[in-house]
């Protein structure tokens, strides 16, 4: 097969030579995250279900998913909820084949559940959330044009990747998992929904961090502004680890103290009080949200792991670059990686698999044209590796 690759040398400054940077990423208990996650699972069990009764993953998007924010009073040493928030999950799934009805929202319910008990701990699925599946249903005849096992594309699309990562956006993605990882253990007061947004200006980053405070591991209003000094300790400390700029770190700026005002939830979750969340609304697959890179608007999450380009090709073009980062030696500074779709082509043959690279001063391009070239021709020749990859929960795409 002749793919259509293009690789170009790409004429721009590096983003680390650039005077300002901005990257965000929206924590694993962000509403929008929170969107995201149940909607994979979601997909993953269907796919898992779909596996088993019929040795194949049939046709399905759960993207559609939106979560509306409940009400809560918390307060020092432990609030109440008011009212559940409500999770409405949306999309479309084979949900009869061959005249046998499949238990399709049993399955769909199942896993947003499974998924919210695993992840966030404060939250009673009893009381604090309301799940409705409203999942849209279609039937299909397994020898009908439209079996995903035909592997070609659903959408006409495209997807987007870039490497390596910059110094920033390390740091970025590197401060929350660690506050919603490591750290739970030292400060279970800090809750799941953090966003992080770093700016850097030449060689100063500030990494401003909402935290949701569990109102019930902080006694009064001293202790949590101690808890919060404590963060902004350990988050420097941290940081100190992945750069050698100078840090700024600051914490729930909304806070005013004179007016009793600060972040505390009950859950650790803002869900629960008032905000939204929306499927690829947050996190592109990479985990963050870069302004100052190309970046595409699809929302992943939820999507079908064997067609669906809106999905794979995003997660194939951030490894396509990061294997050309990898093998190039450092004479590689950049690289950009975007592939488009057809819909009805083949998803291993792409309309075009553009790459563009920013290379070091006085690399010969033409020395690495025919690995780069390689490198791409492999990862899609390969590209149904990522969909068990996807099953297994090893992928990602937030």
């Amino acid at each position: 097969m002749a793919r259509n690759i293009s690789i170009e040398r790409l004429n721009q400054i590096p983003i680390e030579r650039k005077e300002v940077e901005i990257v965000e990423r929206k924590g694993i208990g962000h509403p929008d995250s929170v969107a995201d996650g149940i909607a994979e699972a979601v997909s993953r069990e269907l796919s898992r279900y779909y596996m088993r009764e019929y040795n194949r993953i049939l046709h399905h998007n759960t993207d559609q998913l939106e979560i509306v924010g409940g009400q809560s009073a918390p307060a020092f040493g432990g609030g109440k909820i008011l009212e559940p928030c409500y999770i409405m999950l949306s999309g479309r799934a084979t949900t009869t084949v061959n005249g046998e009805r499949i238990p399709y929202k049993s399955i769909a319910i199942k896993a947003a559940k499974n998924y919210l008990r695993e992840n966030f701990v404060h939250l009673d699925l009893d009381s604090d959330v309301m799940i409705d599946s409203r999942i849209g249903h279609g039937s299909v005849d397994l020898r009908g044009l439209y079996d995903t096992s035909k592997l070609k594309a659903n959408d006409t699309s495209f997807g987007v990747g870039f490497a390596p990562l910059s110094e920033t956006e390390r740091l970025v993605l590197s401060t929350e998992k660690y506050i919603n990882g490591d750290l739970k253990k030292k400060l279970p007061a800090i809750g799941y929904d953090v966003k992080v947004m770093g700016f850097r200006q030449k060689d100063s980053i500030n990494l401003t961090i909402a935290a949701a405070f569990v109102d019930k591991y902080v006694r009064d209003e001293d202790e949590y502004y101690s808890i919060k000094e404590e963060l902004k300790d350990i988050v420097l400390d941290q940081a100190s680890s992945i750069t050698d700029k100078n840090v700024n770190v600051y914490i729930n700026t909304g806070d005013i103290r004179d007016e009793k005002v600060e972040y505390l939830t009950v859950t650790g979750l803002s869900m629960e009080n008032g905000d939204d969340g929306s499927v690829g609304r947050g996190n592109r697959v990479n985990g963050l949200i870069t302004p100052f890179r190309a970046m595409s608007m699809e929302a992943a999450a939820g999507k079908n792991p064997v067609t669906h380009v809106g999905k794979i090709y995003n997660v194939l073009a951030g490894m396509i670059a990061n294997s050309i980062i990898d093998e190039t030696g450092g004479d590689v500074l950049e690289v950009y990686v975007r592939i488009v779709s057809q819909i009805g082509r083949l998803i291993s043959d792409p309309h075009v698999t553009s790459i563009q690279l920013v290379y070091a001063d006085g690399v010969d391009e033409s020395k690495h044209k025919e690995n780069i070239w390689r490198i791409a021709d492999e990862k899609l020749s390969n590209i149904t590796d990522l969909t068990k990859n996807f099953l297994d929960g090893k992928i990602s795409v937030f």
